[in-house]
């Protein structure tokens, strides 16, 4: 099953991440005819609706939706014996390995914080 999702992921990213192209057409339809035609029904379905279909799991919780995901979930995800939905949005669920949570993680951690907003002072009149 994790080719199944590794070639949606791959159409996710020629679909939102790269600009078309007469090569990323050709590719679009070659992975459109290796996935089987339910998963790809259902991910056509989110893409027509403007949403991506696949969406990554981080720290237990889907990256879609931003709720959390059952335990036993996971631990499907985790074994990749079967294709997981998420029950909020939908999406594909999708587990990385463990490298790749962590290259994750630390591009996470390069953006840049946001500046806490200084507290204007306010001068209460006496009355």
């Amino acid at each position: 099953m994790t080719n199944v999702l590794q070639n949606l992921l791959k159409l996710q990213a020629l679909d939102f991440d790269e600009p078309s192209t007469k090569g990323s057409e050709a590719r679009k339809a070659e992975l459109r005819a290796i996935i089987p035609a339910p998963i790809l029904g259902h991910y056509d379905r989110l893409v027509v609706r403007g949403k991506k279909g696949v969406a990554v799991v981080r720290n237990q919780v889907c990256t879609g939706c931003h709720m959390r995901l059952p335990i036993g979930t996971i631990n499907t995800l985790m074994q990749a014996s079967d294709l997981q939905l998420c029950d909020t949005c939908g999406r594909y669920l999708y587990l990385p390995d463990a490298a790749e949570s962590q290259f994750l993680e630390n591009v996470e951690a390069a953006k840049p914080t946001p500046k806490p907003r200084k507290k204007k002072a306010v001068a209460h009149a006496a009355v």
